[in-house]
């Protein structure tokens, strides 16, 4: 058995087709269907259960795949800190983000990271946070931008910072007229939210518990920007985030930014990686260059649409 045979059995546990499985390992399904039968084999027993439709492991050949990821993973670790020894700025970190933050903070950082570590392969994958939690234990990510909290003992939390929400209505609505609001005034009003599956949408209803406020029955967005035109057209109001009002975002016709008064709603956000992986060191410098955004892209109180801008600038068109 050999380093080659367990990509080739992991790749059939997660494909759970020869064909695929075959594919994704860049050789052909005889040459696969034949190592994974010299595997059991070696080890006596049989891993995969053979349907004329589909592929299922048996109960030991879950486990093993199981422990085969780990193996690999260790693996790669051990390339990867051979790499960082030999240039310490240099090789791929695979990151992780979620949809309701990426297109908002990438823009801010990815030039600063790119001009400190000129060599360094960035790989960006966005997935919900179920999702990027599943990969980073799985070590097919080096790391992930998330939201606190986080209850997982393998993994290390470096907190970056905390992103106040403001609360977008329509031009119409009654709250408009206000220059800020408080908790209270949600009390009783009902918010447009995000479908399952984004956290945005469990800091949300926490921040509706908080001040009472409720959820808009028969409305689940897939997106902020969803959200965004939903409150545009006059369908109701809804929490946003202060990164996804900064440019380059560009500001909506019909929608009106409001900040908090004190203490306004948030999330916290921090770089987690594995405790155990080689890159630690690396990772922590990176958390660094991310953390280190212009103080005025998390003030949660100017309208960018709405407020005088300064020196003459040019804003953005309604």
């Amino acid at each position: 058995m050999n380093l080659r045979d367990l990509r080739y059995l992991v790749a059939l546990a997660e494909h759970k087709h020869f064909g695929r499985a075959a594919e994704a390992c860049f050789v052909s399904q005889p040459t696969l269907s034949t190592q994974i039968k010299k595997i059991e084999d070696e080890l006596g027993i049989t891993l995969v259960e053979r349907t004329p439709r589909r592929v299922l492991l048996t109960e030991a050949g879950m486990e093993i795949a199981q422990r085969a990821r780990e193996v690999l993973n260790e693996v790669e670790q051990i390339r990867a800190i051979a790499r960082r020894t030999r240039d310490p700025e240099s090789g791929t970190v695979r990151m992780g983000i979620f949809p309701t933050l990426g297109p908002y903070l990438l823009p801010h950082v990815v030039p600063s990271l790119r001009e400190q570590f000129p060599k360094l392969e960035l790989l960006l994958t966005e997935e919900k946070t179920g999702a990027l939690l599943r990969l980073l234990r799985e070590g097919k990510l080096d790391a992930a931008i998330m939201a606190l909290p986080l209850h997982d003992d393998a993994l290390h939390a470096e907190f970056l910072f905390e992103e106040p929400f403001v609360l977008a209505v329509p031009e119409q609505h009654a709250l408009a007229a206000r220059a800020r609001i408080s908790a209270a005034d949600l009390d009783h009003v009902d918010l447009l939210l995000l479908e399952e599956g984004h956290c945005l949408r469990d800091q949300a209803l926490a921040v509706c518990q908080d001040s009472g406020a409720g959820e808009r029955a028969g409305f689940r967005a897939t997106s902020l920007e969803t959200l965004r035109q939903m409150v545009a057209a006059n369908v109701g109001i809804t929490l946003l985030p202060v990164l996804a009002i900064r440019p380059p975002v560009a500001c909506a016709p019909n929608v009106r930014l409001l900040g908090f008064r004190a203490h306004p709603p948030s999330r916290r956000l921090a770089m987690v990686w594995r405790k155990s992986t080689a890159m630690g060191v690396f990772l922590k410098r990176l958390a660094d260059v991310v953390r280190a955004l212009p103080p005025h892209l998390l003030d949660p109180q100017p309208d960018p649409c709405t407020d005088p801008v300064p020196n003459g600038a040019a804003g953005f068109a309604r």
